[in-house]
């Protein structure tokens, strides 16, 4: 289903059930999922992609005909979050239920997972579910307790660490707790980045292969597949064109700034392996036994020169990567599962990564652990939204640039920035029911709203030694 950008906004902002949702709400109960059925669980998560990116959310320039076919025939949401503004806590968040008040890796510094930290990976595994994960990782070094075959992935393929990601052309990958030789040839830069000199074998383009292979071997089922490609993050390391791509395939002509065609690029190659995914779920005869789930890990970036105005890709949103404005933490989730979630539709719940780990746990029939945050949104995607729970609030830390915090409740954000300078400074106020695109600081007219928000920032947060 397309939709202006006007009409996402709108439906976003207005925090009660949309008008897409009415030929699902007649569902009846005993049509609630039968869990002796349990569905196959595909996860895709971009890299830094906007709110705005893709067709189906308003893009105008950048072709997505595979993930727009995707919200056709399932469900948009329109108020769904990032577990954080940059990688590391938003996938801590995505894996453990927890939000970064509660969870262990809070910033993006190379920390590993511990033994405690438990993953959907390690439930849907223990509910008999083989596992995998392919492309980017970055919640634990080689030979630490937080590598993903440790943390309940039977099998996985790809990058350990941020900065080893931001390389598209790697001298190796990582398969299980193996390096695999690559064939391109790479100059260090830095403590971790680097360069390739000869470009071979682009990752995601492997990320792809991997996981038409992972369908092959696991088509019996049940399966769980985290496949976490790094488009469109850029190179960091390579300047000042950090868009790798093999080529800028239907952009290549386009009057545009490098890094723009392969912004587009990009995102139009994902979609096209995306495209690959679903067509090979219907040639195993999966189509229907399986749950797709495609979302980013935060905002836009403005990194390798790309420019975010340029496509206007945080979709009107105030914000990119690293605010905790909309822009930064709002994301694309779209959800595809054909004759449970009805085709064309849209919802409006507000969710976030850690609502994941209780959606699959109700999916595999296991228990949620009760140390989460989240909440299932299954009742939402089965259109039965008077059974669907809503979150009081939703709540954000971020580590750098000074600390900043946020929370969502209802219409209302709450946004306090300098917070290592300034922990009780000035809370901005904003109403998104009326202004999504966060103008209009409205804290001096609502002083019992902050003062409710302020309670939040103190109560929704634990100690870290670490993350103070």
């Amino acid at each position: 289903m397309m939709h202006t950008r006007r009409d996402l906004l709108k439906l976003a902002g207005a925090g009660v059930a949309s008008s897409v949702l009415a030929g699902c709400r007649n569902q009846r109960r005993e049509e609630r999922l039968a869990f002796a059925e349990r569905p196959n669980v595909i996860f895709i998560l971009a890299d830094d992609l906007g709110y705005g990116d893709l067709g189906c959310y308003g893009q105008q320039t950048i072709q997505t005909p595979n993930l727009d076919r995707m919200a056709k025939e399932g469900m948009i949401f329109t108020n769904h979050y990032a577990g954080s503004t940059v990688c590391a806590p938003s996938r801590c968040c995505l894996m453990t239920g927890l939000h970064t008040g509660h969870a262990y890796i809070r910033g993006n510094d190379r920390i590993a997972l511990r033994p405690e930290d438990v993953t959907v990976a390690e439930l849907m595994k223990q509910a008999g579910y083989a596992t995998g994960i392919i492309g980017k990782w970055g919640l634990g070094e080689p030979d630490t307790t937080g590598i993903p075959n440790r943390k309940g992935f039977d099998y996985w393929f790809g990058y350990l660490n941020q900065q080893h990601a931001h390389n598209y052309y790697p001298d190796y990958l990582w398969r299980n707790e193996e390096k695999v030789p690559l064939a391109n040839q790479v100059e260090p830069v830095g403590a971790a980045g680097g360069v390739a000199t000869k470009r071979v074998q682009y990752s995601n383009d492997l990320f792809a292969s991997e996981a038409l292979a992972f369908l092959n071997r696991n088509r019996r089922g049940p399966f769980f597949l985290y496949l976490a490609l790094t488009i469109p993050h850029a190179n960091n390391e390579s300047k000042p064109d950090g868009m790798e791509v093999p080529s800028y395939g239907p952009y290549a002509n386009r009057d545009w700034p490098n890094p723009q065609k392969g912004h587009a690029a990009m995102i139009t190659r994902m979609d096209r392996d995306i495209g690959r995914l679903f067509d090979r779920l219907k040639a195993l005869g999966l189509d229907e036994k399986t749950l797709v789930l495609f979302s980013s890990d935060n905002g836009p970036h403005k990194e390798g020169g790309a420019d975010p105005s340029f496509f206007d890709s945080n979709g009107g949103l105030r914000g990119i990567k690293r605010d905790l404005y909309e822009g930064g933490i709002r994301v694309p989730l779209i959800a595809r599962w054909p004759g449970r979630i009805a085709a064309g539709s849209g919802s409006d719940h507000v969710s976030a990564f850690w609502d994941v780990l209780p959606t699959c746990c109700e999916l595999a029939g296991v228990p949620t652990p009760k140390e989460t945050d989240g909440i299932s949104f299954l009742p939402t995607l089965l259109g039965q939204p008077q059974r669907q729970r809503e979150h009081p609030y939703l709540y954000w830390e971020f580590h750098e640039q000074g600390k900043k915090q946020a929370v969502r409740m209802g219409q209302w954000k709450g946004v306090r920035l300098n917070v290592a300078k300034a922990p009780q400074g000035p809370i901005e106020l904003y109403n998104l029911a009326e202004d999504p695109g966060e103008q209009n600081n409205v804290a001096s007219r609502y002083p019992e709203v902050v003062a409710r928000i302020e309670t939040i920032l103190v109560a929704a947060r634990t100690p870290s030694q670490r993350w103070s």
